[in-house]
């Protein structure tokens, strides 16, 4: 496996703005926030037979009283792409205020794993070719700019000797970063914080990466998902 680190550094600025509009938005309202969790089966939790995934063991531990009470919606949809969050984001941001004349106070995105591989064939075409890609995320992120603040969780990198995934999707890690980096150049474009996960766990080791995943090497097990939440609450926006 090949292990691609990239630094964070030009980051931080984002990360305090992003706190620091958290934190504002809870000063300022007598109700709990109310974050929208939109992206792919990672976002849905597929995988996790006990928690349930990263954003429903979120949801539930900021229902413990002794938590920072905040409302969380999963809204993620098993083989979405960038595209399809895209276009279901603005019907779905506006059913989730819950009281009236009310929308959720910030948006929190994961998606693009399933825009990256190729079809059929290790060297065949892309799921969505990469041009087309930096449109759709550009797209996604001003629209969900354009509704609330935008926080965003990268893709998890697959176990590339499981791959092809469903024997047609082929994954690998060089086009995963091909895209990831697309994502996390446009965020910072955008001053959207981006929690590099694909760097974070490929820097771990092979060995660690492998205990993280299912059998289909795609989607993270219960372990996997218990770290990912961990990545996830020591990650600064989200204190």
């Amino acid at each position: 496996m090949q292990t691609i680190i990239s630094a964070n550094s030009s980051l931080i600025s984002s990360l305090k703005v992003a706190n620091k509009l958290l934190s504002e938005l809870e000063s300022q309202t007598q109700q709990p926030l109310k974050i929208i969790a939109m992206g792919d089966s990672v976002v849905y939790g597929y995988g996790d037979h006990i928690g349930g995934g990263w954003v429903e063991r979120l949801r539930r531990q900021w229902m413990s009283p002794s938590s920072k009470e905040r409302v969380l919606y999963n809204l993620g949809v098993r083989g979405d792409r960038v595209s399809d969050v895209c276009r279901r984001l603005e019907l779905e941001f506006g059913h989730r205020g819950e009281l009236r004349n009310k929308v959720p106070d910030v948006i929190l995105l994961s998606v693009g794993a399933n825009d990256s591989p190729r079809l059929g064939k290790a060297n065949g075409r892309f799921f969505t070719e990469f041009t087309n890609f930096q449109q759709q995320i550009a797209d996604l992120l001003d629209l969900g700019s354009s509704l609330a603040p935008v926080l965003f969780v990268g893709m998890t990198p697959v176990i590339e000797s499981k791959m092809p995934f469903l024997n047609c999707l082929h994954y690998n890690h060089l086009d995963q970063y091909r895209y990831k980096e697309a994502t996390l150049q446009a965020c910072q474009q955008r001053n959207i914080p981006y929690l590099d996960i694909f760097d974070l766990w490929l820097s771990r080791g092979e060995a660690w990466l492998q205990e993280q995943y299912s059998d289909d090497g795609l989607h993270p097990n219960v372990q996997g998902y218990e770290n990912l939440l961990h990545d996830i609450l020591t990650w600064q926006p989200l204190h």
